[in-house]
């Protein structure tokens, strides 16, 4: 794979979007290192207001307190500190966090968190700031419709809930969480619905988005076809 560096006068977001584990963080991460982009999974915010309501003991059904909480968390992402397979540290009040905002325990109730306008308000504030600076590739589930809409290229990754559900399986295995195949697709069932039928920014691929679906893909399938896309893309492209 030769060096696509020299697209930095032609391209300056991309913004990759698609339902859990469907592998837009991997693939996001594969292209922000090929471009010298960027990299910034805006999933880890929501995961971090999660575990900061989970930590704090507050009721995670309670919409004013999460919001509330989530206005004066201060949370950032920095390149990876530790070579512990991280991707990026997330600090939350400036405590390392990045790991804690994984477990199965966040899994379960980020969906209804982020689910929340205050939360999304708080979060899309601070998530387009990040974008607007250029050279970034930027994850999540409304990035090309609500945060950065203005994205050069806008990606929207899918896959079958079945094969999404053995990915985040065989990773909570890989982490050492006792979780069974049947509740982990349970799980993303249901977040499934929570994010596409939310009444704020709910997950659905911006008009001007391309789907790749990875059902039957590997990630280096994925990754080559997504730099065949941005080889392809030129500014007359942009919306």
């Amino acid at each position: 794979m030769d060096d696509l560096r020299t697209l930095h006068t032609r391209i300056e977001s991309i913004a990759i979007d698609g339902p859990a584990a469907s592998g837009k963080s991997t693939l996001a991460h594969r292209l922000a290192r090929e471009l010298d982009f960027l990299y910034f999974d805006t999933g880890v915010m929501y995961r971090a207001v999660t575990l900061a309501a989970l930590r704090s003991r507050v009721d995670v059904s309670d919409e004013a307190r999460v919001s509330e909480l989530a206005q004066r968390l201060s949370l950032d992402v920095r390149p990876p500190s530790k070579d512990d397979g991280r991707q990026y540290d997330v600090l939350m009040d400036e405590q390392d966090v990045t790991w804690e905002i994984r477990t199965s325990q966040v899994d379960e109730n980020v969906s209804q968190v982020s689910s929340y306008p205050g939360v999304r308000q708080a979060m899309t504030l601070r998530q387009r700031e990040i974008g607007q600076r250029g050279r970034i590739v930027m994850v999540g589930r409304d990035i090309g419709t609500v945060v950065l809409p203005g994205a050069d290229l806008k990606l929207y990754l899918d896959a079958s809930v079945e094969a999404r559900a053995r990915r985040r399986f065989e990773e909570c295995r890989l982490r050492g969480d006792q979780v069974s195949f049947k509740s982990v697709l349970a799980g993303m069932k249901e977040r499934d619905r929570i994010d596409s039928t939310r009444s704020l920014a709910p997950l659905r691929p911006a008009e001007d988005a391309i789907v790749v679906d990875s059902t039957n893909l590997d990630i280096e399938q994925v990754v080559l076809a997504a730099i065949e896309l941005i080889r392809n893309w030129s500014p007359n492209e942009r919306r």
